[in-house]
């Protein structure tokens, strides 16, 4: 069964966010009613404020709504991790990562840019035609991503879908923010379009480490079952030798799944409970 949320449901309010709207109202009130509690209530809001905007840049927090950042217990039994792939499609690496993938028998998630799966449609269909998955990443990847409203969510979001949508035959079920950063907008969009936040076990910050140990060992430390993994085809950054350092970690991190019995396979599969 998925844990995508029905998009008909209206949207459960965290706690936090619940917590959050009481905190403003009393803080209001006490600085209308209360003499000299003024500067304590426009304090009280403005701590409100930061703690709000530290869950939001804080990419595994589930303060401001469901984040998936492991696969679920049943997993565990199954032997199960999820290798997850960033910003692509990238025709100069991602047909690489698909080959390594089939060598070693290892399914993994996609999670596209939209703009860059209508630059390269082929691409993109053959990623889920090899058997693997291709989620939702927002249209544009933009810097600005975590600032929007709910219109401007639902109109990079929505995008992305169609177009992910129309060019593979596959809706997703998945979404990543850009760097995983967000803000209590965010997941009521979510909610509507059908879409569960998932973000990540541990990653290896290959966007900005071109040593492909130092990324193996981010990504393997205490590695286990249900873990989700991050790594990137587009934006990766680069090794010595002028390669994209997923090319040279790729293959240790497979070579690590086969050796601990651990199997890697899509987010949808992977989800199920």
């Amino acid at each position: 069964m998925s844990i995508a949320p029905a998009p008909t449901e209206s949207w459960p309010w965290p706690p936090a966010i619940r917590a959050s709207a009481a905190w403003h109202v009393a803080a209001i009130g006490a600085g209308v009613l209360v003499p000299g509690a003024l500067p304590w209530a426009i304090g009280a809001i403005v701590l409100n404020h930061a703690l709000i905007t530290g869950a939001g840049l804080t990419p595994r927090s589930s303060l401001l709504g469901p984040n998936v950042t492991r696969l679920p217990e049943a997993a565990a039994a199954r032997r199960e991790v999820a290798i997850t792939i960033d910003d692509g499609p990238e025709p100069e690496v991602t047909p690489r990562v698909l080959d390594l993938l089939d060598t070693h028998g290892q399914r993994a998630t996609f999670f596209c840019i939209a703009e860059r799966v209508l630059a390269h449609p082929e691409l993109a269909r053959e990623i889920v035609a090899r058997g693997h998955s291709i989620q939702n990443h927002t249209a544009r990847h933009r810097h600005n991503f975590s600032f929007l409203g709910p219109r401007g969510f639902a109109a990079e979001i929505a995008r992305a879908q169609d177009i992910l949508s129309d060019v593979t035959g596959q809706r997703p079920t998945c979404f990543r923010a850009p760097a995983g950063l967000r803000n209590p907008f965010l997941e009521p969009v979510l909610h509507r379009l059908g879409l569960s936040l998932v973000s990540w076990t541990r990653r290896g910050f290959d966007t900005r480490e071109g040593d492909a140990a130092k990324v193996m060992a981010r990504l393997s430390h205490n590695l286990q079952a249900r873990d989700i993994l991050l790594l990137h085809d587009g934006n990766a950054a680069r090794t010595v030798a002028g390669q994209p350092v997923l090319l040279e970690v790729l293959p240790l991190l497979l070579e690590r799944l086969r050796a601990d019995g651990l199997r890697s396979v899509t987010l949808p599969e992977g989800l199920k409970s």
